[in-house]
């Protein structure tokens, strides 16, 4: 069944401009001059993505803090290990010396080393990793660490 146009209106009504309802041609071809909303829309978006954008750089940031607090601390507990073997007498040197060696061999600088009385074959270590720019504010990475003989031995 075929739709006729109704009679006396024609093929398009009254309110219709021969593309649409009024209103709709204006829209479709862009903000008409003088809206106060035109481009507010890509504004929001620029907005948007420069927050997201900040936020991925803090979390990258916070990552990188993260893995070298870890780096400082593999570096004491190793410092700490080969300290407490010299100082227990299975290898030569002195306990502090040969941790500030380890510390550097992996990346850390020696903070602190001292060597636990009264048995005298335990050491404390603290290892640190200074933070890159722009995260220096936050102090060093740390790493702390003590080491000893096995339960039982001296």
């Amino acid at each position: 069944m075929l739709r006729q146009p109704l009679q006396g209106q024609g093929s398009q009504c009254r309110s219709c401009d021969g593309e649409g309802p009024r209103g709709w041609r204006s829209a479709a071809r862009g903000p008409r001059p003088g809206d106060p909303d035109a481009g507010s829309g890509t504004v929001h978006g620029m907005t948007i993505a420069g927050a997201l954008c900040f936020l991925l750089i803090a979390l990258l940031l916070v990552a990188q803090a993260g893995i070298l607090t870890h780096r400082a601390a593999k570096a004491a507990d190793l410092s700490a290990l080969a300290a407490a073997d010299v100082a227990r007498g299975l290898s030569p040197g002195i306990p502090c010396d040969v941790a500030a060696r380890v510390a550097e061999e992996n990346g850390a600088q020696l903070g602190e080393c001292s060597v636990v009385a009264p048995e005298n074959t335990s050491v404390d270590v603290t290892a640190t990793i200074e933070l890159p720019q722009p995260l220096p504010g936050l102090g060093p990475a740390t790493g702390v660490s003590r080491a000893g003989p096995p339960a039982g031995e001296p």
